[in-house]
């Protein structure tokens, strides 16, 4: 099954490609893949650092309270 999807260029510099090409053979998939690949681990890592952030005051009480 051919899945027709919307493309778009993005300029990044020759080092970078070539990271990206490479990354991509090591996954066995393709660039445009690595990348979104890429985007989703950084979504990840930036989630964990905000779960990570210590709780506010606010946070806590809300937490704390009975329901009911």
């Amino acid at each position: 099954m051919l899945i027709c999807m919307q493309s778009t260029s993005v300029r990044i510099d020759a080092k970078t490609h070539e990271d990206l090409k490479r990354l991509a053979v090591e996954l066995h998939t393709t660039v445009g893949n690595t990348v979104a690949l890429a985007v989703r681990a950084l979504r990840q890592d930036r989630a964990g650092a905000d779960l990570a952030t210590a709780l506010t005051d606010e946070e806590v009480s809300w937490l704390d309270a009975q329901l009911g």
